[in-house]
């Protein structure tokens, strides 16, 4: 409920160990503490950190409260928000990817500081109303409107317009629902689940480095009967089900008895999560009736493309019934080959079976071996990708510099620094690729320090940092990543980058479509899988009886409506769908961002995806403008008509080109 936050700065996309922060504010080559700020060169610097963040607030609110004209008005707002949100971004990245636990422990303190700080600024009143003077303000510029009317959103999305007995609620639910979503994410972390399995002949040789090897007695038998004391035990493999890894074993585990445990185990905890989501899910929900909102979902939604749950609803049950037809193909696909193999020819598809035929079916028909297709993709040539996509689209150079001492959190992180020939330097990046225990488990991205102009003058990249970056409206925020994705699969940019970690030699063509060829084989399947993942969500977090609701019963009867597979009794992978915590009634977004990012490659990428004309499109009309322009002007200006419709008082995307990628009819 960070009133003064556009959006939360790290946005989570699952099943990856990528992390990749974003910087603006370049440190120099001296000794300096973390990120390249002075006060963190030791875990208590979190402390003075906040202290210093609180000071420099209190002095903008006082001058805030005097007053000045509007233009400074929204300047001394962005600078409140700026101090503030570059304490909680490091410390969440902190949270998320330091090994020392003290720098870890201290982070933690801070965060829950300065939220409760936060809390203070929403209930300022001299903020508030020198807020609505600027944004009466019609000799404002059109974004530094816009900047001032999001502030009185925001503010207002804190309870600030109530009554002092509900507001005082409010926060304290604010502070309730941050502490819940921390403890549901700390679980997933700590509760991976795990099976045991015996004997060890069950697990492939070539997954012996994904499990830990144990030993138990061999139940009736007797050390005298056994001989030696080394005859006595019995070796089997211990299986981590975390949701990481989880994946790739259902891939590759040939006995459906060991994948059916895994499975189940690795979709039945944390367990303790159940009774954290109920109590988030009711205490975002008093939450929202407190703001007037019939609903979280409603709450959530109301400053949004869509606008409104209704909308939403609209999307995803469109989208379910278009993809269906198609997605019951593949499940009758999936079903006759595991018969088949199995020689069962009335034999059940199973969801455990999923990972592992579709592999053998895409293996089958397109002759893939993983091992051949990570060869051509060592990581210093994927940074190499990175780097030649930047400067053909957009003229800029991408190069590793050295981290000041203190900089770093750990050995293995790099820094990059984007520079452009007539701009100069345009940001930095922190790239923290490889897993490690105690790290964020999933692909995240950070922002450190957003952009925001100081002065006439002086400007920390890019902008209003309010509006920087991933700071826009929750259902366009994956537009871009989505759209790159793109980029990763198309030929003409692989052949830049792609080649043989030994020989040198440039990725085949021929493997390449056998690569894009395998993912398109079960794509309705993986979109239908989303659009569920989508409408639990939404369901959730909308409206609630009096007497509260099972959510292992509405995850199962969605899945059995919008799904083609069964739901497994006792289950429920929900309790570590950590979106429901950062994403809360907004999953959603990212098949709207599906959808735009693909008529986007049609229109604008697909015919020459590198040249700079594309990449002057791409930042002119999209990427440069962050949060301060509307979405719908973004798209249309850049795409034209037919990217976007208006439904009921909200906006949601045109599926056309998505279907025609797809092969999918429209209803």
């Amino acid at each position: 409920m960070h009133a003064l936050m556009r959006q939360s700065a790290a946005h989570v996309r699952a099943n990856s160990h990528f992390i990749h922060i974003s910087t603006s504010k370049a440190p120099s080559i001296k000794e300096t503490g973390l990120y390249g700020y002075n006060h963190l060169k030791t875990p208590k610097g979190f402390q003075r950190f906040v202290d210093d963040a609180i000071e420099r607030s209190e002095e903008l609110v006082n001058y805030i409260a005097g007053m000045p004209s509007s233009p400074e008005i929204i300047r001394a707002m962005d600078e409140i928000s700026d101090t503030v949100c570059s304490v909680i971004d490091s410390a969440e990245l902190c949270r998320h990817t330091h090994p020392d636990r003290e720098f870890v422990d201290e982070a933690s303190k801070a965060g829950l500081r300065i939220n409760e700080f936060l809390h203070y600024l929403n209930t300022n009143h001299s903020i508030y109303k020198a807020v609505i003077k600027a944004e009466k303000d019609s000799s404002l510029t059109h974004e530094a409107q816009r900047a001032a009317r999001f502030l009185r959103m925001d503010l207002e999305k804190g309870g600030i317009h109530l009554c002092p007995e509900k507001l005082d609620r409010a926060n304290e639910l604010s502070i309730d629902i941050i502490q819940l979503c921390r403890e549901y994410n700390k679980n997933i972390i700590t509760d991976p689940g795990h099976v045991d399995i015996f004997p060890a002949s069950k697990i492939p040789k070539k997954m012996h480095h994904f499990v830990s090897p144990i030993y138990r007695n061999i139940p009736g038998a007797s050390k005298e009967s056994l001989g030696s004391r080394d005859n006595i035990k019995e070796k089997g493999f211990r299986i981590a089900t975390e949701p990481s890894t989880l994946q790739g074993l259902l891939q590759c585990l040939p006995d459906a008895g060991v994948r059916k445990m895994a499975y189940v185990q690795g979709n039945s905890v944390p367990h303790a999560n159940l009774e954290v989501l109920d109590k988030l899910i009711a205490t975002r929900h008093e939450f929202a009736q407190l703001m007037g909102y019939k609903s979280y979902a409603e709450f959530s939604l109301h400053s949004t493309m869509a606008a409104s749950p209704e909308v939403v609803l609209s999307f995803l049950l469109e989208m379910s019934k278009v993809v269906r037809p198609k997605a019951d193909q593949e499940f009758e696909a999936i079903r006759d080959f595991k018969r088949e193999k199995s020689g069962e020819p009335s034999g059940e598809l199973e969801p455990w079976d999923e990972a592992y035929f579709t592999w053998l079916m895409k293996s089958a028909t397109y002759k893939l071996d993983s091992s051949i297709i990570a060869s051509y993709f060592p990581l210093p040539q994927c940074i190499e990708g990175l780097k030649i996509l930047v400067e053909s689209l957009f003229g800029v150079t991408f190069h590793r510099v050295p981290l000041a001492p203190g900089e770093s959190w750990h050995p293995d992180v790099l820094k990059i620094v984007l520079h452009h020939p007539t701009e100069a330097n345009l940001g930095y990046l922190y790239l923290d690729l490889k897993s490690r225990k105690g790290k964020h488990p999933i692909c995240a991205h950070f922002a450190i320090r957003g952009g925001r102009r100081v002065s006439e003058t002086e400007y920390q990249l890019p902008e209003y940092q309010h509006f920087s970056g991933t700071r826009v409206v929750l259902d366009f925020a994956e537009t871009p990543s989505n759209l790159f994705e793109s980029y990763a699969w198309d030929y003409r940019v692989l052949k830049t980058f792609a080649k043989h970690y030994s020989t040198g030699d440039v990725i085949p063509k021929e493997l390449v479509e056998s690569m894009v060829g395998a993912k398109k084989m079960f794509a309705a399947t993986e979109l239908q899988r989303q659009i569920f993942y989508a409408l639990v969500d939404q369901t959730l977090f909308g409206e609630q009886t009096s007497t509260g609701r099972d959510t292992m019963a509405i995850v199962a009867d969605l899945k059995r409506q919008h799904t083609s597979w069964t739901h497994v009794e006792g289950t429920h992978w929900h309790t570590r769908f950590s979106h429901l915590t950062n994403y809360g009634a907004g999953y959603y977004s990212y098949l709207y961002a599906k959808c735009f990012a693909t008529t986007i490659w049609q229109r604008i990428c697909q015919e020459d995806p590198l040249s700079l004309d594309t990449g002057l499109a791409l930042r002119t009309k999209f990427l440069q403008h962050g949060g301060a322009k509307d979405p719908a002007d973004i798209l249309n200006d850049l795409v034209g008509s037919g990217i976007l419709r208006n439904c009921s008082g909200g906006i949601i995307p045109d599926i056309t080109s998505l279907c025609e990628e797809m092969e999918l009819k429209k209803r």
